[in-house]
C-alpha cells in the first residue's frame, strides 16, 4: 500500500471520528428554548417549595390584627411579640422537651434495633429469616388510623398510656421496620471478606458488627437517625390518641393548641411553627453529607 493512500485513509478514519464526536455533541446540546423552558420550570418549582416557609416566617414577625388583615403583605408592622409570648406565656417550652425525649429515644432506640435487625438479616440463614423480611414488609402497609386502637389497647394494658414511653414504643413501630429493609440493603454491600477478617483476629460476632461493619455503615446510619428523629418529632395522630394533659404534649400536638375552633391564634402558631423546625434542620444539617449516600446504597450490586 503506497503513502499517499495510507495517509488517505488516516484522514477519513480522523473525518469520521471527529463526525462521530460532533453528532454525540448535537444530541447532547439543548437548544436555547429548551434550556430556558428548563431553567424556567426549576425556578418555578423552587418558588412554589420555598414560598410558603418563607410566607410562614414572615408572618410569624406580624401581630394578630395583622395575620387576619384582607391586605396582602409579607411584612406589617413587625415585632418579636408573638415570639416571647409562644416562649413565656404558653407551655411551648415543655412540649420541646417532651419533642425532644421521645425523638431522641426514638432515633437512639430505632438506630440499635435497625442496625441489629438489618444485620442479622443480611448476614445469616436463620429460621424464619424470610418470615422476618416479609413481616418487616407488610407491616409497612397499614395505616396509622388501622394501627392506634391496637397499639392503644396494649398500652393501656401495659398502664403507659400518657406517658412518653408509650409514643416511643408506638414510634419504634412505625420506623425499625423500613430503617431495618434500609440497613440490610447497606449492609449486603460491605463485603463478607470484612467480616472473615475480624473473625480471624479474634473478634466475635457481635465484635465484627461494632467494631468493623457499623464505621463502614454511617451513611445507612445517618438516614436510619434522620428518618427516626422526623418520624418521632412532626407526629400528630398517635400523640393525639395516647396524651391527655396539656404538660405531657409534644410539640406537634401542642400546636394545635394555638387554632382552637373560635379563637384561632395564628400569630403565635406561625411564630411556634418557625421554632419547630429549627431542630430538625440541625438534625438534616449533621447528616447531610451522608443522606445520598445513604438511601441509594443497595440499589446496584456488583
Amino acid at each position: 500500500m503506497s503513502e499517499a493512500t495510507v495517509q488517505a485513509t488516516t484522514v477519513q478514519e480522523a473525518q469520521t471520528v471527529a463526525g462521530r464526536r460532533e453528532r454525540t455533541y448535537g444530541r447532547g446540546k439543548r437548544s436555547r428554548a429548551a434550556a430556558l423552558g428548563l431553567h424556567a420550570g426549576l425556578v418555578l418549582a423552587t418558588v412554589i417549595a420555598v414560598f410558603p416557609v418563607l410566607w410562614i416566617v414572615f408572618a410569624s414577625f406580624k401581630p394578630g390584627y395583622a395575620q387576619l388583615s384582607s391586605q396582602i403583605t409579607l411584612i406589617r408592622d413587625p415585632t418579636l411579640e408573638n415570639y416571647r409570648s409562644v416562649l413565656f406565656d404558653t407551655n411551648f417550652p415543655r412540649w420541646f422537651l417532651n419533642s425532644i425525649i421521645v425523638a431522641g429515644f426514638t432515633m437512639l432506640i430505632g438506630i440499635f434495633m435497625s442496625a441489629t435487625t438489618g444485620y442479622a438479616v443480611s448476614r445469616y440463614n436463620f429460621p424464619g429469616r424470610r418470615g422476618l423480611m416479609w413481616t418487616l414488609l407488610v407491616t409497612q402497609m397499614f395505616p396509622v388510623a388501622v394501627l392506634i386502637v391496637p397499639i392503644y389497647t396494649i398500652m393501656a394494658n401495659l398502664g403507659l398510656i400518657n406517658t412518653p414511653v408509650s409514643l416511643i414504643i408506638a414510634y419504634c413501630t412505625v420506623a425499625v421496620p423500613f430503617c431495618a429493609w434500609l440497613l440490610k440493603g447497606y449492609f449486603d454491600t460491605i463485603p463478607r471478606d470484612l467480616d472473615e477478617a475480624g473473625a480471624l483476629d479474634g473478634l466475635g460476632p457481635f465484635g465484627v458488627f461494632w467494631r468493623i461493619v457499623l464505621p463502614l455503615s454511617r451513611p445507612g446510619l445517618a438516614v436510619t437517625a434522620f428518618f427516626t428523629f422526623l418520624t418521632a418529632w412532626g407526629e400528630v395522630a398517635y400523640a393525639s390518641s395516647f396524651i391527655q394533659t396539656d404538660r405531657r404534649f409534644t410539640l406537634a400536638y401542642g400546636l394545635q393548641q394555638f387554632v382552637p375552633q373560635f379563637n384561632a391564634q395564628w400569630q403565635y402558631l406561625t411564630a411556634a411553627a418557625v421554632m419547630v423546625t429549627i431542630p430538625a434542620a440541625i438534625v438534616f444539617l449533621l447528616v447531610q453529607r451522608n443522606l445520598v449516600a445513604g438511601l441509594t446504597a443497595g440499589g446496584t450490586k456488583g
